[in-house]
């Protein structure tokens, strides 16, 4: 038992963690990564493809991606996510990296990512300005965080100051070379890169359909193709144990698809229900429409009934739920006041999020349609095997359509009395955030 509890640990870590220094923020469970490599090396393997390096230092889990548009993004330290001119800065300061000294000055720094810029053609914010001297900072303390860059003396936020700083930083070359993880001498630009790292290899649909599970917060049917359909349907009970031995991870099975659950709320960087304007409203919003939306019989083709997947969002009533959130919600909740007073804002920020979640999806063609497929994929089931029907489960056309799954985050408001002061009595309204 203790040795399963020991391999589920350093499993679960790398999962959430795929880069883990030995003097990083999870230096106290690096021995337990390298006491069971060889084990977690084939178990990352065997499962999901996935490549693990351990060195005496460092371990990484070289994950592969799941196509064009299902990638983890990087956030500043505000939440802000990354621009696409802070990924190039990223890069820039990578391809610089793996050759620099141990230390250097942060001025020097600078200077060789603005020269590999003009060599590669590319061109970035002008980093004499404030807003491209924060978007460098930004990529810059992405590597602090990794243990790429150590500031020795100063910081480098220093870029950002008015009249320019200066820092020293120490470099671990080592780890500069190990961060990307996708195929770069394979590919020959960005779109290349992306769907080659997405390439399941030998273990197609079975390993497609793991990531799948373990990447996402949900997976609808209409997702897979027919021959991941058909290795998930006979394999799904088998795999619900295998992930529970692995991660600690229950699977629930639905008729629109299947997640998996972490008990512990770890292995996510994504938080529904959470704390925050646009976790609330979020929140709310999909129980709003869920209750208005909700398909009055849907059941599964197999007991004749009609699968629904996903079902048509009106124009326009998103904007009207949010709006009416705001009226009965914001003041007394505390609500940002930049996103009480600017619904557009709100509402780009709340379906950002329903759309990580898997909730809310916008209407367009699917895999299960062949969209995204490498060439050569296998996507028909096994001759003579029939899968599950998924066609017409959504609906096509524009538009945004809500996602089976955000049936599950429907919240319930309790209604208490609360202590005032005086004679009168106010009434609090309680959300399990």
């Amino acid at each position: 038992m203790a040795l399963a509890a020991e391999r589920r640990s350093a499993a679960r870590l790398l999962l959430a963690h795929p880069l883990v220094a030995s003097d990083g923020p999870h230096a106290d469970l690096f021995p337990l990564i390298r006491r069971h490599a060889d084990w977690l090396g084939k178990r990352f393997q065997q499962v999901l493809g996935y490549r693990l390096l351990v060195d005496s230092s460092y371990a990484r889990l070289f994950k592969a991606g799941l196509g064009a548009g299902s990638g983890h993004r990087l956030e500043r330290s505000t939440g802000t996510p990354f621009t696409p001119h802070t990924y190039a800065c990223l890069a820039l300061a990578l391809s610089v990296l793996v050759t620099a000294p141990e230390q250097m000055l942060l001025s020097q720094l600078v200077a060789d990512i603005r020269a590999a810029a003009a060599d590669a053609g590319i061109e970035l914010e002008e980093t004499g300005r404030v807003a491209g001297k924060r978007t460098l900072v930004a990529a810059l303390r992405q590597l602090v965080d990794w243990g790429v860059l150590i500031e020795t003396e100063g910081q480098v936020a220093a870029i950002a100051q008015e009249a320019g700083g200066e820092a020293l930083i120490t470099v671990d070359r080592e780890l500069a070379r190990v961060v990307v993880a996708g195929p770069l001498a394979q590919a020959r630009d960005g779109a290349e890169l992306v769907q080659r790292a997405a390439d399941p290899g030998f273990g197609g649909p079975r390993t497609y359909v793991r990531r799948m599970l373990v990447e996402t917060p949900v997976v609808h049917l209409d997702e897979l193709t027919d021959a991941e359909r058909d290795w998930l349907r006979t394999r799904q009970r088998r795999e619900a144990q295998a992930f529970s031995e692995l991660l600690g991870l229950e699977m629930e099975i639905r008729a629109e698809g299947v997640a998996l659950v972490d008990p512990e709320e770890e292995l996510t960087d994504l938080h529904l229900p959470g704390t925050g304007t646009v976790a609330q409203a979020a929140l709310l919003l999909a129980e709003r429409l869920v209750e208005r939306l909700r398909p009055q019989e849907p059941g599964h083709p197999a007991t004749g009934g009609t699968l629904v997947i996903g079902v048509a969002v009106p124009d326009g009533l998103v904007d009207e739920v949010l709006a009416g959130l705001i009226a009965e919600y914001g003041q007394r909740s505390n609500w940002q006041r930049g996103y009480v007073e600017d619904l557009p804002s709100l509402r780009e920020a709340v379906l950002d999020l329903l759309v990580r979640m898997r909730l809310m999806a916008r209407a367009g063609r699917l895999r299960a349609e062949g969209e995204g497929l490498a060439e050569g994929y296998v996507e028909e089931a096994p001759e003579g095997r029939t899968v599950t029907d998924v066609h017409g489960a959504r609906p096509g056309g524009g538009g945004w359509v809500l996602l089976a799954a955000a049936a599950r985050y429907a919240t319930h408001v309790t209604v208490r009395p609360a202590a005032a002061a005086g004679n009168g009595k106010d009434v609090q309204e309680e959300l399990p955030l």
